[in-house]
C-alpha cells in the first residue's frame, strides 16, 4: 500500500504526538559514530529532526518514491532490492516501511546482508493490537489512518529477528494520546493496548562455529604381568653382585 497515507497521518493531531514520540526514540537510538555509514529505507521527510546531516555524512535513505527528502543522501530503489555491498553498513532504519509492503521477509533478509556484523536495526511499526486502532478500523472513523497495511504483531518481529541471528536490544511502545519522549517510560510501556505504534532495535550477531582438533587414536600396547617386577629383580641383583666383588 502507498506510504502517503502515512505522512497525511502524522499531519493530524494524534499522528503529531506519535511522530514527536518517535522522533525522541530514534535520537536516543542513533548510537553509531558520525563518520559511520546508517541507512535509512523509506523516506519520512522529518529527517532532520532526530539526525543531523551535517554530522553524519554517511546518512543514506533509499526510497522509490519522489518524495521531497531532506537527507544529505538519497537513493532510488526498491526496499527489497539493495543497491548496497554486504556487511557495509553500520546501522539500518526501518520507518514504517514493512506494513506496506508485500515481502517483508525479503527486506529483512536484505537488511541482514548489508549489516555488518555487530550491526544495528531500528523497526518501526504500527501495533495491530491496539484497542484504539482495532476501533478505527471496524468503524473506519479517521479515513486517513493507515489501516489496511500488512500489520505485523511485536512479537512476531521478534521471532523473524531471532532467525536471522539478531539480538533483540530494545523493545518500546507509543502512544498517541500521551507524548512521550521517555524511552524508559516507553519501554515499560510497550504491552499496553493503548500503544498506537512501537519501535524494536537488535543487533546482528554473527556466530561462527570453532572446529574441534582431532583427537589423536594411541594404540595400546601390550604389558606383560610381572614385567615391571621381574627388572626390578635383575637390577637389584646386579647392584649386589657388584657390591660383592
Amino acid at each position: 500500500m502507498n506510504r502517503n497515507i502515512l505522512f497525511k497521518w502524522y499531519e493530524t493531531p494524534r499522528g503529531r504526538i506519535l511522530q514527536q514520540s518517535e522522533m525522541a526514540f530514534l535520537k536516543h537510538s542513533l548510537t553509531v559514530g558520525c563518520k559511520q555509514t546508517v541507512v535509512q529505507v523509506g523516506i519520512l521527510g522529518w529527517e532532520k529532526q532526530f539526525i543531523d546531516c551535517s554530522l553524519y555524512q554517511r546518512f543514506v535513505v533509499i526510497d522509490n518514491s519522489v518524495r521531497h527528502c531532506q537527507a544529505a543522501l538519497r537513493i532510488q530503489a526498491e526496499s527489497d532490492q539493495l543497491p548496497v555491498f554486504s556487511n557495509s553498513v553500520d546501522m539500518v532504519i526501518l520507518p514504517h516501511l514493512l506494513e506496506f509492503s508485500d515481502n517483508q521477509h525479503q527486506i529483512l533478509r536484505e537488511v541482514e546482508r548489508i549489516l555488518k556484523p555487530e550491526g544495528k536495526l531500528i523497526i518501526l511499526n504500527f501495533n495491530p493490537w491496539s484497542l484504539w486502532v482495532r476501533h478505527q478500523y471496524f468503524w473506519g472513523k479517521e479515513k486517513n489512518l493507515p489501516l489496511r497495511g500488512n500489520f505485523i504483531s511485536r512479537t512476531k518481529i521478534v521471532d523473524w529477528l531471532k532467525l536471522l541471528n539478531f539480538e533483540v536490544e530494545i523493545v518500546a511502545g507509543f502512544r498517541s494520546d500521551v507524548l512521550s519522549t521517555d524511552i524508559s517510560r516507553s519501554e515499560r510501556n510497550k504491552h499496553s493496548l493503548r500503544v498506537v505504534a512501537y519501535a524494536v532495535k537488535a543487533i546482528k550477531r554473527c556466530y561462527h562455529v570453532i572446529p574441534l582438533t582431532p583427537v589423536r587414536v594411541l594404540r595400546p600396547r601390550l604389558a606383560l604381568v610381572g614385567a615391571m617386577e621381574s627388572a626390578a629383580q635383575c637390577n637389584c641383583q646386579t647392584r649386589k653382585n657388584a657390591a660383592a666383588g
